[in-house]
């Protein structure tokens, strides 16, 4: 409810919540927890800014990492009554100003997007005599990447970084990236990073477009800040120029693309770059029952800019996030996969179970333990929901069906269409495409008995549309799989963390202070995304050779941890089906 002289779009949110969405003239920094509301904040701190006048909807933008997010954001402001607003990931944004620019400027169209480096660069080594095999081509693509987000000349990349990439030496590899620049020059493309670096140029080397941009955009408020890289910041200064209305919203906890060129010090030094800023705080955590966020907390304590979160969700008498050592990885696959059975078997959706892992690799037997339990499972990251050809292909009908009569029965008619299109009563065995194609159908239509009593089919193909084009997914009733590093920004009722072994999490390479301070931020990413219950494991061995326990682990300690004995157990028999109809339990929350 909303308390007295509180306004519409300041209702609901606690004290933290409610001063930072209050604080709508810059420099305003919010260091938010995991689970604290970030989102929520950053959203009403918009609507707030329209609802009383300080902000007109189209002179703000809104920065973000993935066009996922930037959906979501644009979704948020809608319900909140707000449209207009720019909620843009930096690389949209600097795009469409080249775009509108370009062509004022040179005369005549922007030089197209590359769509694979390590395609362009295969065809540099040619015209330089080298033949790299292409996992050497993969990596030289990720140093350009690394080279042009840290804003680094070939020759200053040289100095700074002078080892050899595989077979190629330093000179191959400097004298690569000089044909790739020249191709693609010649070629007039530009690659994902050239994007920002050539809005970034324009806008230095041309007054009158920066000041027009400036007119267009007078209030900035960017996400996920911990992950600016340093020709983003560039960018973000140039956008500002002597303005002050910027809101940075950040976790230094949740760094963990450093190796990419993040840099979570224009998150942590905004007070010294800013001496005027307010920096508030959002340390209470709305996700979590209070055992994970214990965990969490005692993995990041004394860690430079952690927060210590307060868990808002203290179930009396819930059970503590387990750790759970496993002969070998076969045996922690089963034995996950048995858990998850479990879970299911108790009348939890699989939608709200997760297993995450630090590694793709790790996904292999997960899928296959899971499978044999008659489980379907979705890695994250692979296809968009609605990239999906199924799914392409039953929107389209659905989109014919609107304008043609209906039996009045949403459900019904959407029904019939999807079941013309293959979808059955029972599923098809997991672990395999058809199941997928089912799963996703299936989804269809759960969606469709979701939608509010009377909405016509029309209104449901609308808003389909507007889930594509927002990136809004729909999930599949399926267990998910993913990397940690895929996970961040979500969450799951049930989380799995496995592999919590010395060489997979801290991964191997990971020797230095600063690499091993990451893979903890990244294993604090994990442990965070789970609300309910968290069950960590590792395996004893791979093969013939030994592993330790996680350091992590160590350092969480078993205050916090209730050790389990895990043993591989019998597969068990496939699950029973569910039903297309939607007579699957209810999702348990």
């Amino acid at each position: 409810m909303r308390g007295p002289g509180v306004s519409d779009s300041l209702a609901g949110l606690d004290e933290q919540q409610r001063e930072a969405a209050s604080a709508l003239r810059g420099p305003v920094c919010v260091l938010a927890g995991a689970g604290s509301g970030k989102t929520r904040v950053i959203t009403h701190r918009i609507a707030h800014g329209v609802e009383t006048g300080a902000y007109s909807p189209s002179r703000v933008m809104a920065v973000t990492f993935t066009a996922k997010a930037a959906g979501e954001m644009r979704g948020r402001l809608r319900a909140l009554g707000v449209g207009g607003v720019a909620a843009r990931t930096f690389h949209a944004a600097a795009l469409a100003q080249l775009n509108y620019f370009w062509p004022q400027l040179a005369g005549d169209a922007a030089p197209t997007i590359l769509g694979s480096k390590v395609r362009l660069l295969a065809q540099a080594a040619d015209t330089i005599g080298v033949d790299p095999d292409p996992a050497v081509l993969r990596d030289v693509a990720t140093r350009i990447e690394w080279r042009k987000i840290t804003m680094r000349s070939i020759e200053r990349y040289a100095l700074d970084r002078p080892e050899p990439v595989g077979s190629l030496s330093l000179d191959a590899v400097v004298a690569l990236q000089r044909a790739y620049e020249q191709l693609k020059d010649e070629r007039r493309q530009l690659d994902f990073e050239d994007v920002l670096l050539a809005c970034a140029g324009m806008l230095e080397a041309e007054p009158r477009v920066a000041a027009e941009v400036r007119e267009q955009y007078r209030h900035f408020t960017v996400d996920e800040f911990q992950d600016v890289s340093p020709v983003q910041h560039r960018l973000l200064e140039l956008w500002l120029g002597e303005r002050r209305d910027l809101c940075v919203v950040g976790d230094a906890s949740q760094t963990i693309y450093s190796f990419a060129g993040a840099d979570p010090s224009y998150l942590l030094d905004f007070g010294v770059r800013h001496p005027d800023a307010r920096v508030l705080r959002l340390e209470r955590n709305y996700r979590s029952e209070a055992g994970v966020v214990a965990v969490a907390n005692s993995l990041m304590r004394g860690r430079p800019g952690a927060l210590e979160l307060t868990a808002n969700r203290a179930t009396p008498d819930h059970p503590r996030p387990t750790i759970r050592a496993f002969a070998d990885d076969s045996a922690e696959a089963d034995g996950v996969a048995e858990a998850v059975a479990d879970q299911i078997a108790r009348g939890i959706d699989p939608r709200d179970v997760a297993v995450l892992y630090r590694v793709n690799a790790q996904s292999a037997p997960l899928l296959a333990a899971l499978a044999r339990r008659g489980i379907a499972a979705a890695v994250l990251g692979g296809k968009r929901f609605f990239d999906i050809p199924e799914v392409r292909q039953a929107v389209m009908a659905l989109r014919g069906a609107s304008v043609a009569p209906s039996s009045g029965d949403l459900v019904a008619d959407v029904r019939s269409i999807l079941r013309s299109l293959g979808l059955t009563d029972e599923p098809p065995p997991a672990g395999g495409p058809l199941r997928d194609a089912w799963e996703a159908r299936a989804a269809l239509l759960r969606l469709a008995e979701e939608a509010p009593a009377g909405t016509t089919m029309r209104a449901f193909t609308d808003e389909l549309q507007v889930r594509a084009k927002d990136q809004h997914e729909i999930p599949t009733r399926t267990v998910t799989l993913s990397t940690l590093h895929a996970a961040k920004g979500l969450e799951w009722d049930h989380v799995h963390l496995v592999g919590l072994a010395e060489g997979l999490l801290p991964i191997a390479y990971a020797t230095t202070f600063e690499q091993i301070d990451e893979e903890r931020r990244l294993t604090y990413v994990g442990v965070t995304r789970a609300a309910r219950t968290l069950t960590m494991s590792w395996a004893r061995a791979s093969g013939r050779y030994e592993r330790q326990v996680s350091r992590f682990v160590r350092e969480i300690g078993t205050s916090t941890l209730d050790e389990v004995r895990g043993r591989a157990t019998p597969p068990r028999r496939s699950t029973p089906a569910r039903s297309a109809s939607g007579s699957a339990p209810s999702p348990a929350r």
